[in-house]
């Protein structure tokens, strides 16, 4: 398979990558597509903030036979929640929230049930001991209504204090947050529309939506499991949301629609200590705690059923303020084992990363079609991150 598209922004050798080497992050993939692991993916390497290779490889809709291109828009899964921790960050930084408040602080309605010490850091750290599963007795159709998810949320109960370990919380723990967030602003927005008019349009990420915006319908990457080892999702419900978002859905967990490039203009936010073209989001202290480790040595429950079926060995979860941490020592990440132990990510599941290197000023941007069992994903990103890393030379 050949690759379809790339756009050169600068010569590598000038910021110190080795071009060569750098092709063999696209052959890797297009290797990949070959053998059928995936469909295809649309990727990014920059250096110091500027983009070395940008390239859109094998096909974004194989059913239609559609091949890969700069500008798809994918449905960037998990790297919401570094979107919508962003929302919280500029709270605290303005000084209308802590991490220490308490979430029935601001929705009276969530303290009961065991529940009313939890805190906006144990939200943003998946420590806080709620459940990890949609609220039972949630509509399918209701998953995208805001009101009603954090509704049928505070009726929960706590499964274990808040602190006692990590347990990764693919939905409930950033739905609250936004909720939060939208509370403080007096609850006249939308969540969408809030991260739309506070970040993404000033980012001049105008092709980044929360639910899906009608005129990138036709830019669509569909979401299709290639690998469906049964692991941590269920195929049918990754797929179902080909069908059940509309541009009214808010899910600040997982429900934004996103390119390559505007991931990258997003990266570079918390690359350059929370400045972007002269206009400052966050500021330098949040950013570096954001990307701090606190989560100390507990594992990520998340992995438990990788360690049983892959022999994954045990090792510590690293996580900031919603970002995955490369830390130390060598297992299982994808952000590679080369990359500096201050790497911080966004992912998603089984087919979206971005990661900044800051020791070494580099970023990495892979949005993928056809989606990998998430141990399998891990494996192909560890892999194509180290990759990236092997092409810097100076």
């Amino acid at each position: 398979m050949s690759r379809r598209q790339k756009s050169n922004f600068t010569t590598a050798q000038d910021f110190g990558c080795d071009t060569s080497r750098l092709d063999m992050v696209a052959k890797a993939i297009e290797q990949d597509a070959a053998r059928g692991l995936y469909d295809g993916a649309v990727f990014l390497v920059a250096r110091g903030g500027n983009i070395v290779m940008h390239e859109a490889i094998g096909h974004s809709d194989l059913e239609k036979k559609r091949t890969a291109h700069l500008d798809d828009v994918f449905f960037i899964m998990s790297i919401t929640k570094q979107l919508t921790t962003t929302l919280v960050l500029m709270r605290i930084d303005r000084g209308e929230l802590s991490l220490n408040t308490r979430i029935s602080d601001i929705i009276p309605e969530f303290g009961k049930k065991g529940k009313k010490n939890i805190t906006v850091r144990h939200l943003l750290t998946h420590m806080s001991g709620i459940s990890i599963e949609m609220p039972p007795g949630l509509p399918l159709e209701q998953v995208g209504n805001l009101e009603a998810y954090v509704a049928a949320a505070c009726e929960q109960r706590l499964l274990v204090l808040p602190d006692k370990g990590v347990s990764y919380n693919p939905f409930t723990a950033h739905a609250l947050l936004a909720e939060v967030v939208r509370r403080l602003d007096g609850g006249k927005r939308p969540f969408r529309e809030m991260l739309a008019e506070d970040l993404l349009k000033p980012l001049g990420m105008n092709d980044t939506a929360m639910g899906l915006r009608p005129d990138l319908v036709d830019r669509r990457v569909p979401v299709v499991v290639r690998d469906t080892t049964p692991g941590l999702f269920e195929p049918a419900l990754l797929e179902a949301t080909n069908i059940l978002f509309a541009e009214d859905t808010e899910i600040p967990a997982g429900g934004v629609f996103s390119t390559a490039m505007d991931i990258y203009r997003f990266s570079e936010l918390y690359r350059r200590g929370g400045e972007v073209g002269g206009k400052r989001f966050l500021s330098p202290a949040i950013v570096h705690l954001a990307t701090s480790n606190h989560t100390g040595t507990h594992r990520n429950d998340l992995f438990d059923y990788a360690r049983e079926e892959h022999g994954w060995p045990e090792f510590p979860a690293y996580l900031g303020l919603s970002f995955f941490l490369r830390g130390e020592g060598i297992f299982p990440t994808p952000l590679g084992l080369t990359t500096s132990p201050g790497t911080f990510a966004g992912l998603g599941a089984g087919s979206t990363l971005f990661w900044v290197d800051p020791e070494r000023d580099l970023t990495f941007v892979c949005l993928t079609a056809g989606l990998l069992e998430e141990a399998a994903s891990v494996q192909r990103f560890q892999r194509l991150s180290d990759l990236v890393v092997a092409a810097v030379v100076q």
